[in-house]
């Protein structure tokens, strides 16, 4: 299984991220909903956790080492990140939270040279 935690990395909203700031997904069901409900609640769960519930919440029926027997996309790939302005935070122990582009925690942790960054990914490829 390969796993698609990071710890102390920061995925940063995506360049071409069409809003300025944090937003919430308005149409249920999709996968960008369903993640965003997810993480209501920070620090709870890795990315693995995320990706296999949000799985899981949208009908799939294969078992967590199924699911994890293909390679999976990282958050980097996630609506959230690349549609809605969110950046995601991985702690330590990679644990995450989602993070407004606009909030000062994500400003902080965008300057903090300790937190590794990863750029999401673009919505277009030119």
């Amino acid at each position: 299984m390969k796993s698609t935690n990071y710890r102390d990395t920061l995925i940063t909203a995506s360049p071409d991220s069409p809003v300025s700031a944090g937003t919430i997904p308005e149409k249920p069901g999709t996968v960008a909903a369903v993640q965003h409900a997810l993480l209501a609640e920070p620090y709870s769960m890795t990315s693995d956790d995320l990706l296999f519930a949000a799985y899981r919440e949208r009908g799939g029926d294969k078992d967590r080492d199924e699911f994890f027997a293909k390679p999976q996309a990282c958050l980097r790939a996630s609506p959230l990140v690349k549609q809605f302005g969110w950046g995601v935070h991985h702690d330590g122990e990679g644990r995450i939270a989602l993070l407004g582009m606009e909030s000062a925690d994500y400003r902080r942790l965008l300057e903090d040279p300790a937190v590794a960054k990863a750029p999401g990914m673009r919505r277009s490829r030119s």
